[in-house]
């Protein structure tokens, strides 16, 4: 019941295989438009692009839009 945790030189070694571009097309458009969804929120809901009324979504990032440089006073 002695295994060790390190890899032997005589184990084989499983190939690295890429990630196509294919398989990688989706997640990166999903994750661009996450990003941008947030961009917007942070930095754009409020006054006159508000998508939601009152100021509720501002007040709730408000830290974070001073953190990364957006003004709103």
């Amino acid at each position: 019941m002695a295994q060790s945790a390190m890899p032997t030189a005589t184990g084989s070694v499983a190939p690295i295989t890429p990630i196509s571009l294919k398989t990688l097309t989706p997640w990166a458009v999903f994750t661009g438009i996450l990003l941008l969804v947030l961009l917007y929120f942070i930095g754009a809901e409020q006054g006159a692009t508000a998508v939601f009324e009152g100021e509720t979504i501002h007040e709730w990032l408000h830290d974070g839009r001073h953190l990364l440089g957006f003004p709103c006073h």
